[in-house]
Order: structure tokens, then sequence, then C-alpha cells
């Protein structure tokens, strides 16, 4: 059996694997049985590399749906968590599909996002400019990566949206030939209210730490905000705080660890009827 703890970034639920302690040859398999009993939003394994100061880990999401994600910001904040425990860090370095990235460790977990991407080729989105406020669906969309692809648009009122009917177009929309995850903000005093719906979840989540600093980015990019500011934005699950600067961003926010089990290495792949 592989045992796995369970954690959450404001509500984003993840299981995570100790990598270096227990194999799983079939690593989509076992995300999609897990995340389909337990009702999660992923797996994370966790390779810890304790010959660096400060300590390293090797950091791979599975998603419900068995594919993999480059970069998850609450995820990240969760594996920081956990590799500070066990190594006594307050500091440490993740090594995801996006680049290495730097975590503070303190009673929220702060982790380096990078610089948010509009290039239309990284993000990717087929056009020939970054898109910015393009109609996509009936929606204006800003296009945008921070570690994944994101579909930013801003609505007078994020509760308004029928995400489960609306959001799947755009998510599967043939100008992003990876799809996106898309995601919807509205203003909210000196920050932004969220909501996201998930590509490999494909559903809404309580939160979402890409979509936030997504939409942090965004809003700098269509001058809702200046370009170095710091932001509260507030999904369902919890607010999280963004800051950009010149040329990269972070995530501020809680993680707490509520739970362990263990579940077969080997779980028969789910099959819809």
């Amino acid at each position: 059996m592989i045992p796995y703890e369970l954690h959450h970034g404001t509500s984003n639920d993840f299981a995570i694997v100790d990598a270096n302690e227990h194999h799983v040859s079939d690593r989509g398999a076992f995300a999609e049985a897990l995340c389909a009993d337990l009702g999660i939003d992923g797996v994370l394994f966790l390779a810890i590399e304790d010959a660096y100061t400060p300590p390293r880990a090797v950091m791979t999401l599975v998603q419900p749906d068995g594919s993999t994600a480059d970069m998850c910001g609450n995820g990240a904040r969760c594996a920081a968590r956990w590799t500070a425990e066990r190594t006594g860090a307050d500091e440490v370095m993740l090594d995801t599909q996006a680049g290495t990235r730097h975590a503070q460790v303190a009673e929220d977990v702060t982790v380096e996002m990078g610089e948010p991407v509009f290039d239309p080729a990284r993000v990717p989105v087929d056009a020939d400019a970054p898109v910015i406020e393009e109609l996509f669906e009936g929606y204006e969309v800003t296009a945008v990566n921070t570690g994944v692809p994101h579909a930013v648009v801003f609505v007078d009122d994020v509760d308004d949206v029928p995400l489960d009917s609306d959001a799947p177009a755009i998510r599967h929309h043939d100008r992003f030939p990876e799809g996106a995850n898309v995601t919807f903000a509205n203003p909210d005093g000196a920050g932004f209210r969220q909501r996201t719906f998930e590509r490999g979840v494909e559903g809404e989540t309580q939160s979402c730490g890409t979509g936030a600093v997504a939409i942090a980015a965004a809003a700098a990019r269509t001058g809702r905000i200046p370009d170095e500011a710091t932001v509260v934005v507030s999904p369902p699950g919890g607010d999280l705080t963004v800051s950009l600067d010149a040329d990269t961003s972070t995530l501020r926010g809680p993680t707490e660890r509520v739970g362990a089990g263990e579940a077969s290495p080997t779980p028969s792949r789910r099959v819809d009827s």
C-alpha cells in the first residue's frame, strides 16, 4: 500500500506521496482512482534532494484525469510546507515542470511563481499578438501563462457566471492547442474575487493559485492595477495574496495538513460507461 498525507491550500485539496520512499508505476491511474475516491484536486509526488541548501524537492502534480500539470500554485505551497517540515528548513526550492521555484515557509507559505507570459507562442494560444480581451464564446478573454495556460475573464459578478455550462467551450477552444484553465474575476475593493474551471479537474475548484496570479497579471496588463502591485485575490476557498514586480510574481496563503491514509499502488483505471 502507498501511504499519503492530505493537505490543502485555501481548500485546494491534494494527497502527497513521498516519491523517495514509495514507487508508483502508473501515476495516472493511481491519481485518477485516489482523486475520485477522496474528491481531491490532485496527487503531489515529492522527492526531496536534501544535499542542497536550501533543500530541494522534485514536484510532480498528477490531476484527477491522470494528466500532469506543469505547475500548481496551491500545490506548490503545500509541497513547500511538507518539504520544510521534513528538512527543518524555512525555505525550500521546488523543481517543477515549469521551472525551479523558491518558497518561504512561515505561518503562511509564499512561493515564487515566475514571470506571467502573454506571448501567444508560450501561452500557447493561436494568435499573432498577445490575446488581450478578445471575444471567445461571448466573453472577453485575456490569455496568459502563469505556469499553466489561463483564459482570464473580468465580469461584474463571478456569482452570475454559469461556470459549468459556459467555461468548457473556452477551456476546449480551438485557439488553445493545449486547452486552458478558465478564470473569471470581478473587482472587490482593492482586490478581486475569483472562480476557476480547471483543466485536468474538468470542473470548478475551490481555489486555484495559478489562476489568482493570472488574474493579477491580466489586471495589470489591462490597466486595472499598476504593473507592480500586491493584491488580494479571493476564490471560494479563502484569500490569496499575489505580488507582481518587474520580472516575477509570488503567491502567498495558508496551508493545512488535514489527514492521512494509504491506497493500492495499482488501482483499476476507471472507465466511464
